[in-house]
């Protein structure tokens, strides 16, 4: 593991690289105020442009083709590979914009391991690849704190690195798909995390134990968590309003179910965990906040 924290001032050689961002949603658009920001300068697209970030400074690029053309270096905040994918080809699509030129495709979305080197294996040669996830949600999007994973060549990670570090702190890990397998593991952890949190909340409160002072108490012990500080009063007050959206937490342990297949590797909580949100999202509660593990407690409980 290895921090990589160089700064991107006046000096650096990152500083001259042209950067675009693809992807404005509820990450990517935070992520690019930071970089933007940082830089003075930015190059945006996505499927509609945010006028806000315009006003701000940052370039509009219509398509994938002129957001290439007007950058060297491209983060990609989409939902997966295939949303990225569906726009490499034809005359609007990213290919068309580098036109045969050096550059550095960021992907931060989280993906499947093999399908990034699988995808980096098939894209025209100057193109570099790294995969970049990142860790800490919404908060840690606005706040600039993220925690961002990196994979690939050791020269590419540490310009993502450069370029990246407004965001958070980027740290590689190895080789091409390392990041995606660190997220994966973050992924597990959190979705461990978030249901335990639901089902003991919701074990307090049938218990007539007041669920804000258990957790006051507990918060300061072994139970204690960013997780659980960040979601707290969500829980406590059965509050599962859309934020981090619980179904896309059953992508991400189906990768970290590839991933364990792969390496051989026979976890015994990772089933239990694909079965648990699997179930919350045929209950039709996907898209609610990933806090929502005390209403699917509940909706149990009560079959």
């Amino acid at each position: 593991m290895t921090p990589l924290d160089e700064e991107t001032g006046p000096s650096s050689p990152a500083d001259s690289i042209r950067l675009g961002v693809w992807g404005l949603g509820a990450m990517g658009e935070p992520m690019a105020r930071h970089l933007l920001t940082s830089r003075g300068s930015l190059t945006v697209h996505a499927r509609r442009e945010r006028p806000a970030l315009s006003e701000a400074g940052a370039l509009w690029a219509p398509t994938a083709r002129e957001l290439a053309a007007g950058t060297d270096a491209v983060l990609v905040m989409l939902p997966d590979l295939p949303q990225l994918e569906e726009h490499l080809d034809g005359p609007d699509g990213l290919l068309a914009g580098i036109d045969g030129r050096d550059f550095l495709l960021m992907i931060g979305s989280t993906v499947s391991p093999v399908g990034v080197r699988d995808l980096a294996g098939r894209l025209p040669d100057g193109i570099r690849v790294v995969d970049c996830p990142v860790s800490g949600g919404e908060d840690g999007a606005r706040a600039g704190t993220l925690s961002i994973m990196l994979g690939g060549e050791p020269a590419d990670t540490e310009r993502a690195a450069a370029l990246l570090a407004p965001c958070g702190r980027p740290v590689r890990l190895g080789p091409l798909g390392a990041g995606a397998v660190a997220k994966a593991c973050n992924q597990m952890v959190v979705a461990a995390t978030i249901l335990a949190l639901g089902e003991a909340t919701e074990l307090a409160a049938r218990s007539d134990v007041d669920p804000a002072a258990l957790w006051e108490l507990l918060a300061g012990g072994y139970a204690g968590s960013n997780l659980l500080e960040s979601r707290r009063d969500k829980l406590v007050a059965g509050d599962d309003s859309p934020s981090g959206i619980a179904s896309y937490m059953v992508k991400d342990l189906r990768f970290a179910a590839d991933i364990a297949a792969a390496t051989d590797t026979r976890p015994a909580l990772l089933p239990a965990l694909r079965a648990a949100f699997d179930e919350i999202v045929e209950r039709d509660l996907g898209e609610r906040d990933i806090a929502v593990t005390r209403r699917f407690t509940a909706e149990r409980s009560a079959d």
